[in-house]
């Protein structure tokens, strides 16, 4: 099994040595999407960032896979939908993530959710509770719901979707500042909560 994991590591290497083409970039596949109609094309961007997007939408639903992944199906129905809009002014991932973002606050409204309930902080997904490998986890997933909206949508687009500052504030459509003083005090109420966490144990 290892050697064949191996095997495919080496393979895209081969590939180049061998005079393949490199893979398409964004912006390839988004002009073969937008003058074509290609939707092979599109279905490489979904692969490609599908991943992250998943990822940056759990962090944001407290852990909810199911409902993150609903909103990340969304997210590139949506994207499909506005790519002639695409200005190429940002990165297709920055403008992907303000779409994933816009999805799980209409999301919350539609809900009505109070993200600040303190018997948030005591909700945790069956299996997660029942695995103590993931303790850890379960602990930043307790922090994270206790952050305000803003909070969380900031330090998941700069930490967990790998955006910069002044990438995050195009995504979220929040000003700079505001951006870097919610990460501030994101990072400094995790921080406490775990330390804290830590100290109980």
């Amino acid at each position: 099994m290892e050697d064949r994991n191996l095997q495919e590591l080496d393979r895209p290497a081969a590939r180049e040595a061998e005079g393949a083409p490199p893979a398409p970039s964004d912006a390839e596949l988004i002009l073969a999407v937008v003058e074509r109609d290609d939707r092979r094309a599109y279905a490489t961007l979904v692969e490609r960032h599908q991943g992250q997007v998943r990822s940056v939408l759990r962090r944001l639903t407290k852990g909810d896979a199911a409902l993150a992944d609903d909103l990340a199906q969304e997210t590139f129905v949506l994207a499909w939908k506005s790519l002639k809009r695409f200005r190429f002014e940002s990165r297709f991932s920055t403008w992907l993530y303000r779409i994933a973002f816009n999805a799980w606050q209409s999301e919350v409204r539609r809900k009505r959710e109070v993200l600040l309930d303190d018997d948030s902080l005591l909700d945790c997904p069956a299996t997660a509770c029942e695995m103590p490998d993931i303790v850890a986890r379960v602990d930043l997933e307790r922090a994270m719901a206790a952050l305000s909206d803003g909070e969380r949508a900031a330090i998941a687009a700069c930490y967990y979707a790998d955006l910069s500052h002044e990438e995050a504030a195009a995504a979220l459509g929040m000003p700079l500042g505001t951006v870097k003083t919610h990460v501030l005090r994101a990072k400094a109420k995790l921080r406490a909560r775990l330390v804290a966490r830590k100290e109980d144990e």
